[in-house]
């Protein structure tokens, strides 16, 4: 099924929204567009919240109608995350996995932390640089825990199955093999991305071990569970906006027509505001040693 999207508002800018539209009209990228896009093959449907070497920190909004991709915010200013040298920007088309949810509520002993509420972010890591708002079929690799303020926050690594590589990548251990360095560069990228906005390195379950594709999947299956019960109102909704077009027996299902309305209630499409000058500067973090990870 493909998918287009509609963008409201002035990017680069607090009202700035990406809304998606399906073969029917408007649908809510956190809830309508299916987890799977081949069941059969394990391939699934990755959202692209933000393309690999871009800044913006881009996401989808759980807590508001129909689910737009907007910018995060803190502090009333628009997140950017910093070039830490050697890396620009995102390093991965980076992403969420539709139909999943870390139910905050939810003890995981193998983090010994709660969920962050969120979908399930995702790492593609294919050579293609993709675009704000791409649903791209993937398959799973592994995945690599990261604690985030105390809160479980797993990242899982994909391929984009069109991919030169996507026949020679299909558990975490060929990553090193065919892509040598990147999982280094990877979890690097996670511990220091905040330390320039004054923050402390990020944390690791697991030493900073990335797991493989079976767990990988076992954290999906987990966590779409947590989904399906966010919306049969069988648990907590935390506030989060579960409004949809197509979730068979949910109770928060909305007409074509109202999820139409949510969009046309936003500003039009203006043009965008510039990056902020920081976007253009290298920050320089003490280097990752292998025995950082032992450290933790």
């Amino acid at each position: 099924m493909s998918y287009s999207i509609i963008e409201r508002g002035k990017p680069n800018t607090l009202d700035y929204r990406v809304y998606f539209s399906g073969p029917n009209g408007v649908v809510s990228s956190f809830h309508d567009i299916p987890l799977f896009a081949n069941k059969d093959a394990g391939e699934m449907n990755m959202i692209v919240e933000v393309p690999r070497w871009t800044n913006a920190k881009m996401e989808i909004d759980t807590k508001s109608k129909m689910n737009p991709i907007k910018q995060d915010v803190k502090k009333g200013a628009l997140r950017y995350v910093k070039n830490c040298f050697p890396h620009h920007g995102y390093i991965w088309n980076y992403g969420a996995l539709p139909q999943t949810w870390e139910d905050p509520n939810h003890f995981d002993e193998r983090t010994n932390a709660n969920g962050d509420g969120d979908p399930l972010d995702i790492c593609e890591i294919g050579s293609k640089v993709r675009k704000l708002g791409d649903v791209v079929t993937v398959k799973i690799l592994g995945t690599l825990a990261m604690i985030d303020e105390n809160e479980t926050d797993w990242k899982i690594i994909a391929i984009d199955v069109t991919d030169e590589l996507a026949p020679k990548l299909n558990d975490i251990s060929d990553v090193d093999k065919y892509m040598p360095g990147f999982l280094k560069a990877t979890y690097e990228w996670f511990m220091i991305y905040k330390v320039p906005d004054g923050k402390p390195r990020n944390t690791f379950a697991f030493e900073g071990e990335f797991k493989n594709k079976e767990f990988a999947l076992e954290i999906i299956k987990e966590t779409h569970v947590q989904w399906q019960k966010l919306l049969a109102q069988q648990c907590d909704a935390c506030g989060l906006a579960c409004e949809n077009v197509s979730v068979a027996g949910s109770p928060y299902r909305v007409s074509h027509e109202e999820a139409k309305q949510v969009v046309e209630s936003q500003p039009e499409l203006g043009s965008p505001e510039a990056l902020p000058q920081s976007m253009h500067k290298w920050y320089y973090i003490p280097r990752v040693e292998e025995n950082d990870k032992k450290d933790e």
